[in-house]
């Protein structure tokens, strides 16, 4: 801890209880003010980490309403702020209300100064834990540029990026829309021996099936009507580099084999050409599809999945990545209000809940676009509830108990899974549960058995 003294702020118009106050914290360093502009003044000069607040405040000293809308404005300035409210003897219901605002704790006057003196040091060293904590989580975040998150999940699936990018092996990324799979493709390029080469993404959903052909591997001047000059492909393009092809799942089964000829031979045949064009290109694939399910339907060729999967990395939606959903929504608004131009610093408390609880079904794309959304539609520094404006989406994925225990038993046997790479007897080992317990879950929750 640092030899600097901690700071408290002391919002309280009484100027004896002032004076006793100033006297029972003389190892801290005091700073007092006396209503709500006061306060306001104080804290953005000192910055302190605990606020003892009274709750009757000038103008209506007899009142709350002023001292409620204090602790509001302290916390939308600084967030992380302790605010110790005192209120009256007995009074209970207002005391209950601060904390519902975001106050960290209350003490009723008449005051005991021993006890307000431990709940200060509480507040203190709580602060300082919380503030090493987000210390911690800023320096074990992803190490690869633009992925922002601490989680096992997303650590994990950076690693192996590290791991595999060097290599020429062909990586299929497997996520939910939204999940950064362009984002991941492009880190494996950056950090691949083709770095300073070019890289082209392609969507392969995005493109019409009698387009697509076209895109990839180009045509010849008078290959059909609207061909007035030989044009390359995609894949082409990406000679030397890396080309991504998003959303593979999606392409058409004629064009697939075609591809899988690129795979085998390395060369292509522009559209109306007769000349074989070698191409070295590393191939990274995504999508959003369950290709082995694709192929047991006829949709996807076997072949073709495993020469697009000699590396398989798997993206976690963003309600698996426990704890990053804070962090992104800080580095997303900290880009917003760069590019537009605005003063807005952070989030209230009640925006922070919120954003931890709504479900994110469009994952970090949708977070994204909502933070942006908000920093246009904010107001003041801080993001509030009314400028995320998610209405009442959160209350759509209401479980019951029993749900949310059985959603959360089957994520911890996937993770665990995963962890084993699919040996059920060390999975078991993990989550503490005998073989045959493993298995009666696997089967509960129709999971893949495998060894």
């Amino acid at each position: 801890m640092s030899d600097t003294p901690r700071c408290l702020l002391i919002v309280e118009d009484d100027v004896g209880l002032q004076r006793q106050l100033r006297w029972s914290f003389e190892d801290y360093e005091v700073v007092v003010a006396g209503n709500r502009a006061e306060a306001l003044d104080r804290l953005r000069q000192h910055q302190p980490a605990v606020v003892l607040q009274d709750l009757g405040l000038p103008p209506d000293a007899s009142g709350t309403e002023e001292g409620f809308a204090t602790i509001t404005e302290i916390l939308r300035e600084a967030p992380h702020t302790k605010i110790i409210v005192v209120t009256g003897n007995g009074d209970r219901d207002n005391a209950v209300k601060s904390i519902g605002n975001g106050a960290y704790d209350f003490c009723s006057k008449p005051l005991d100064l021993d006890v307000l003196r431990l709940i200060v040091g509480r507040a203190f060293r709580v602060h300082e834990l919380e503030a090493e904590n987000r210390r911690l989580r800023s320096q074990s975040t992803a190490s690869l540029e633009g992925i922002v998150g601490s989680s096992d999940a997303i650590l994990d699936a950076c690693r192996l990026v590290e791991k595999v990018s060097p290599s020429n092996a062909t990586v299929l990324l497997l996520g939910e829309t939204g999940t950064g799979k362009e984002l991941f493709a492009r880190a494996i390029h950056r950090l691949s021996p083709r770095r300073d080469k070019p890289f082209v993404a392609i969507n392969c959903a995005a493109i019409p099936e009698n387009l697509l052909e076209a895109e990839l591997f180009g045509y010849e001047k008078g290959a059909y009507t609207g061909a007035h000059k030989q044009t390359k492909g995609k894949i082409e393009m990406a000679a030397n580099g890396t080309l991504m092809l998003d959303e593979i799942g999606d392409m058409a089964l004629p064009l697939q084999g075609k591809l899988l000829r690129f795979f085998e031979e390395r060369v292509v045949e522009r559209i109306g050409g007769r000349q074989l064009i070698p191409v070295d290109v590393r191939i990274v694939c995504a999508t959003h599809q369950n290709l082995p399910e694709m192929i047991q339907d006829g949709r996807f060729r076997e072949d073709l999945f495993y020469r697009v999967s000699e590396v398989t990395i798997e993206l976690p939606p963003l309600r698996e990545r426990f704890g990053d959903v804070i962090p992104l929504a800080q580095h997303f608004l900290d880009q917003a209000a760069s590019r537009h131009g605005r003063p807005v610093r952070g989030f209230t408390a009640k925006a922070l809940k919120m954003i931890e609880a709504h479900p994110w079904r469009g994952n970090v794309r949708q977070l994204e676009n909502a933070i942006n959304s908000a920093v246009i539609m904010s107001d003041g520094k801080q993001i509030g509830p009314e400028a995320l404006r998610m209405g009442s989406v959160g209350n759509e994925d209401v479980m019951t108990l029993h749900e949310v225990r059985a959603d959360a038993e089957k994520r911890a046997i996937q993770r665990a899974l995963t962890k084993a790479h699919g040996n059920v007897s060390q999975a078991a080992t993990l989550l503490g549960v005998s073989r045959p317990t493993l298995y009666d879950l696997l089967d509960k929750y129709g999971l893949k058995k495998a060894e």
